[in-house]
């Protein structure tokens, strides 16, 4: 399932904010990535329209199987580039913008062949 590298960075931002709130609204995730209010409502509509989250009556925002699927996809290669850049050497700020570019592009075989090679 593909999905825009705008929506991966969203679905990511809510499953990494479930991690540490009790729930995750709209303002959440406005304020976690320093964007309008207005902007995260549009996107949050499409990615409802899509079926990869859920939006409770009181404005929660919970993933759906295949947002969490997504999520979680996005969200490992985020991890293990940003500690494996790390290793090499980059300093951390670098690796985890680095990171954040490389996952929405690298291919699955890549990415497999990288983990692989690392574990």
């Amino acid at each position: 399932m593909h999905v825009n590298e705008s929506a991966e960075n969203y679905l990511e931002t809510i499953l990494m904010l479930s991690k540490t709130h009790p729930v995750v609204r709209s303002v959440d995730i406005a304020t976690e990535l320093n964007f309008k209010k207005s902007s995260v409502s549009v996107a949050m509509k499409k990615l409802r329209e899509n079926n990869h989250i859920v939006v409770s009556p009181e404005g929660y925002i919970t993933l759906t199987e295949s947002g969490k699927e997504i999520a979680d996809r996005i969200y490992e290669r985020h991890t293990l580039l940003s500690s494996w850049l790390e290793r090499l050497g980059v300093d951390p700020k670098v690796a985890v913008e680095d990171a954040c570019r490389i996952e929405h592009v690298i291919s699955a075989e890549s990415f497999e062949a990288i983990k692989r090679h690392i574990r």
